[in-house]
């Protein structure tokens, strides 16, 4: 990859949020890492409530990381039976959406998760992989990584490991995945065109990518491309379908498809009380595959 491929790269990140890359990073880290030791301090102070989640009202890509309301996760696509299986204090309600269901994961994948957070997705996987297959998060915050251990200890998921890592730069060899899967996570870096050339590289061909993320539908706000807390809040770093479907077929990926789903305006419109999210970013299934 040369420098100017690199440059352009990040220049284009910091038209879409409005941001320094280092700015986005670190506004993302230090969120992420409130969320995990406030979930970590209600896990121990309430810990026999099943019910509650650790997150802001409508999932934690809304304005408030230290709420303790979650959202339901089977707004954003899980069934029931998902949430049952996996213990107390792995799902956070970060996503939006269940990258699972696209990925049709077969017994014996292996499987990346870029951003795994507590390890929800990870878990759920890992099911569908079962013993012969394997499961492999990568997170940049090391508290979400100690977090998502723990939980791989309560659940005893002997086939799922946690990375401390960027998605731009993957801790993982060529070729090494089946599946790559993220969940509201890739609008939160600041350098996309570069994550999706690793995911690229990470799978083995005929790999695919299946994502669930947000992308933007309309302009939004000066004030809000601006705002580190809105870039780390799942808003102000999402690229319209146009722009991720150029990034896609850049990094050499085939049969791209990048479905909005209006039905998630419900719950995006509550991740603010002052602004109508649903009116600039839609929830999005991205599929892509690895030419064989």
């Amino acid at each position: 990859m040369s420098d100017a491929r690199n440059d352009g790269s990040a220049d284009a990140a910091e038209a879409t949020s409005g941001l320094d890359p280092d700015e986005q990073r670190r506004a993302v880290r230090e969120r992420y890492a409130r969320i995990a030791a406030s979930d970590t301090a209600s896990d121990t102070a309430a810990e026999s409530d099943s019910d509650s989640s650790d997150c802001g009202e409508g999932g934690c890509c809304d304005a408030d990381p230290d709420a303790t309301d979650g959202a339901d996760s089977t707004a954003l696509g899980y069934t029931d039976d998902d949430v049952a299986a996996v213990a107390d204090g792995a799902d956070l309600g970060l996503g939006c959406g269940n990258p699972n269901a696209l990925a049709a994961l077969e017994p014996g994948e292996t499987v990346l998760d870029l951003g795994s957070g507590a390890g929800f997705d990870c878990f759920l996987a890992a099911r569908e992989v079962g013993e012969s297959g394997r499961v492999v998060g990568v997170d940049m915050t090391p508290e979400m990584v100690e977090k998502a251990r723990a939980n791989a200890r309560k659940n005893d998921a002997t086939n799922v490991e946690f990375r401390l890592g960027e998605i731009e730069h993957l801790p993982v060899s060529d070729g090494a995945a089946d599946v790559v899967v993220s969940n509201c996570v890739i609008n939160l870096s600041p350098d996309k065109p570069r994550v999706f050339r690793e995911a690229y590289r990470a799978l083995r061909p005929g790999g695919r990518l299946a994502v669930s993320d947000v992308v933007l539908t309309a302009s939004l706000p000066e004030g809000v491309r601006h705002d580190p807390d809105s870039v780390a809040a799942c808003v102000a770093g999402a690229s319209t379908v146009d722009d991720l479907d150029a990034m896609l077929a850049d990094a050499g990926f085939e049969d791209v498809d990048i479905s909005p789903k209006e039905e998630s305006a419900e719950f995006i419109g509550e991740w603010d009380d002052s602004l109508p999210l649903e009116e600039y970013i839609v929830s999005a299934t991205i599929e892509a595959r690895k030419p064989a």
